[in-house]
């Protein structure tokens, strides 16, 4: 018998220890958030850069990677923006885009669950590439769209038969 009491949510923090560590190791250069179990970083993909937060949600023992488009979409070009957002989501196997209808935000989020299984480095990467992958393959169709007056359907269509390059984290980092 122990005589120390055991920790609350001991996976849900072990899975922030070992997301820290990764991004450190993968040089993404995290920030943590204050007052929560997130991280910030930048990236720099082939298309653009883009605002990472990676955050365990340590009570349910869930991933989340929020990559968001470094721009607000206008008033005006939301709409459109909204039919783009749900025509790239439509069939997309990992993660899904979002729009902020109020202040025109757009972010891509990729989630996993680890309920009561660690949380690997290989889980987290698994997490983390997908979303600011996708995020830099679909970013030019958010500026066309979002800033221009590019047809979402097109747009949709021409990513999606594109392969997107990716770069890294910013400062450095591996792909």
């Amino acid at each position: 018998m122990s005589d120390s009491p055991e920790l609350e949510h001991a996976n849900g923090w072990a899975g922030y220890e070992n997301l820290q560590q990764f991004m450190e190791m993968d040089e993404w250069n995290p920030q943590a958030v204050d007052g929560s179990s997130a991280f910030v970083c930048g990236f720099r993909g082939a298309n653009g850069d883009q605002r990472v937060l990676a955050q365990v949600n340590v009570e349910r023992e869930v991933l989340l990677v929020y990559t968001y488009a470094m721009v607000n979409i206008p008033e005006h070009r939301r709409q459109a923006m909204a039919e783009f957002v749900t025509r790239a989501n439509y069939g997309m196997l990992i993660g899904n885009f979002e729009l902020d209808l109020r202040d025109g935000e757009i972010r891509y989020k990729c989630s996993l669950g680890f309920r009561d299984v660690p949380l690997t480095h290989p889980m987290i990467a698994q997490c983390l590439y997908p979303a600011v992958q996708v995020m830099d393959q679909y970013l030019p169709g958010v500026l066309g769209v979002g800033f221009g007056d590019k047809d979402p359907d097109q747009v949709v269509t021409e990513i999606e038969n594109a392969q997107p390059p990716t770069q890294g984290p910013l400062q450095g980092g591996a792909s």
